[in-house]
């Protein structure tokens, strides 16, 4: 027998999960466990890099806030149509207004603030380049 399911067909006599690995009883965590992966990966950047993201609240609120309404909306509407769905397996199920999974607000909140952090660390890395190289061109060495 096969099995088809967004554009994936597995053959069950394989006995292969449909949608890849499992994470032994951790399945329906996966989405939560993703976006605190990615905001653990980018931390460093806020120390390390000096993004001095989580320091500006009223401007990480400010760039992030609209996202996050835009996004949601946007989601709700494809909810509410039928245009996509979210897997039981790999959510913990709590919705939120017209069915959108918390999971969705998590990833309308961390994607932005991880792409600042980025962003503001990449800046930074090219401002102390740029100081290094100013230096550098009044040195009679150079």
């Amino acid at each position: 027998m096969t099995v088809s399911s967004c554009d994936r067909t597995i053959d069950r006599s394989m006995r292969l999960p449909l949608y890849g690995w499992e994470v032994g009883g951790l399945d329906h965590f996966q989405y939560l466990l993703l976006m605190a992966a990615c905001l653990l990966i980018t931390l460093p950047l806020e120390f390390v890099f000096g993004a001095r993201i989580y320091r500006r609240a009223a401007g990480l609120a400010f760039a992030v806030i609209p996202v996050v309404i835009i996004f949601s909306v946007w989601d709700i509407v494809g909810i509410l149509r039928d245009h996509w769905a979210y897997s039981t397996r790999f959510t913990t199920g709590v919705k939120l207004i017209f069915g959108m999974p918390i999971e969705e607000l998590v990833f309308f909140l961390v994607v932005p603030i991880c792409g600042l952090l980025t962003y503001e660390a990449v800046g930074q890395v090219l401002r102390f380049a740029q100081r290094r190289s100013r230096v550098g061109e009044g040195d009679p060495r150079a």
